[in-house]
């Protein structure tokens, strides 16, 4: 047995927890430990089974004392988000709520990872799993989902505490094809190449399985000179859906128009006469069409990112903000109307490519489950930080400039198509 015992016994307050899967390959183990240790508790491993084949599962019961009632419900708690579940279990608490737009005090705090509630001694999957939210139970339906607060109405049942909720954690993957650049560390001297050919071989994959790809872009992309490089990744069918602000949609739709981005000639990079005023006139232009897809329709528009996404069919959803010049018929100006849209989007997305917005890299990775791989690729390494500080954990980061990166990109998705069916 394996034990790491502080303060007197008689002062202890005990309780014996569960951790099961590939909890020492994915590192599950050594995290629920180190939760308890830092926390300033002790634990006692009772049981330990390590599978013997990489795909075999692991178990572990670990005693868990701390010095107060208290501290060991903020231990439980704590180390319930990594996949320790108590072995005495009992039903999840509900509580009606009393205030919309608010949750009863105590709620159970959602995190990103596949969660599951206890009602009437059988445990029910958490539907639309995404972090901070709280989870709303439906008695009669015996189902349970993660709702945002802004969405709660009076008289939902909404669980509270963390007693009868168990997480499962994302595991560590054990095929081939994992992203293998992926690392706590985030450093702009990590070779590109690998990195790059393993996005491509995501994109190539999602679309061999009809899967979901979803791009989240920044103006960079036009800025950079990057657009054509994307306009060729959707006619090739492998960007599904794109969520941007009104400035790529924009910014796109000027250099379509006046061949500019912020009146800089992107062929020449020079500014033009009176070029800071065609971004106003590019927005006027889709305006008086009344959408961009009519712009299109109407061949007002006849190149670019946006007129891509209308011609095949890719599904975008344009979030404004406070500083947006127009914007754009199509844009979303609400905020939490913004995230509801996107919410609903994404429930079928199967990889997401975050390309230069950290704003919007941020939104969506909050909204994203953890089992979904996302690669944000940014030349500020904070971007990166901050998704995996805010619990994106399962994001890969690249750091590096925009246009090699979808060049590149681009080039490897063709070899792709042209190597033998045996080499994809």
């Amino acid at each position: 047995m394996t034990s790491n015992t502080i303060g007197s016994p008689r002062s202890l307050f005990l309780q014996e927890v569960e951790v099961s899967g590939h909890i020492i390959d994915s590192l599950i183990l050594p995290k629920v430990l180190d939760c308890i240790t830092a926390l300033g508790a002790s634990f006692r491993i009772k049981q330990i089974s390590i599978g013997q084949a990489r795909s075999d599962p692991s178990y572990a019961l670990v005693e868990v004392q701390a010095e107060s009632a208290e501290k060991l419900e903020e231990l439980l708690r704590t180390i319930a988000d990594h996949g320790a579940i108590s072995v005495a279990t009992e039903d999840c608490r509900l509580v009606p709520t009393e205030v919309a737009g608010a949750f009863p005090e105590g709620f159970y705090s959602t995190t990103n990872q596949q969660s599951e509630i206890r009602q009437d001694g059988k445990w029910i999957k958490v539907e639309n799993q995404e972090m901070d939210c709280g989870i709303v139970v439906d008695a009669a339906s015996r189902k349970a989902r993660c709702l945002p607060m802004t969405d709660v109405e009076i008289g939902q049942s909404i669980v509270v505490g963390h007693l009868g909720v168990r997480v499962h954690p994302q595991q560590r993957s054990t095929e081939r094809q994992q992203f293998e650049f992926m690392s706590s560390s985030v450093s702009t001297e990590k070779p590109k190449g690998p990195a790059i050919r393993q996005v491509a071989q995501e994109l190539f994959n999602t679309r061999a399985a009809g899967g979901q790809a979803l791009v989240v872009g920044g103006p960079a992309i036009v800025h950079t000179g990057s657009g054509g490089h994307l306009c060729e990744l959707i006619r090739g069918g492998y960007i599904q859906k794109l969520f941007a602000g009104n400035a790529l949609a924009t910014h796109d739709i000027e250099q379509a128009m006046f061949g500019t981005s912020l009146g800089v000639h992107l062929d020449r990079g020079n500014i033009t006469e009176t070029g800071h005023e065609h971004h106003l006139r590019a927005i006027n232009r889709i305006r008086r069409e009344g959408s961009i897809r009519q712009a299109v329709e109407s061949q007002v528009l006849t190149q670019g990112i946006m007129y891509e996404c209308v011609r095949h069919h890719v599904d975008y959803m344009l979030a404004g903000s406070i500083r947006d010049d127009g914007p754009l018929p199509e844009v979303v100006t609400d905020a939490i109307q913004s995230q509801r849209i996107m919410r609903e989007k994404l429930r079928d997305v199967t990889f997401c490519l975050m390309i230069a917005t950290t704003l919007h890299s941020i939104a969506v990775g909050n909204l994203l489950p953890a089992w979904v791989k996302v690669v944000c690729v940014d030349i500020n390494p904070s971007t990166v930080i901050k998704l995996s500080d805010r619990g994106s954990f399962q994001t890969a980061g690249l750091i590096t400039d925009v246009e090699p990166f979808l060049r590149a990109l681009v080039d490897e998705v063709k070899n792709l198509e042209s190597a033998p069916v045996s080499d994809q």
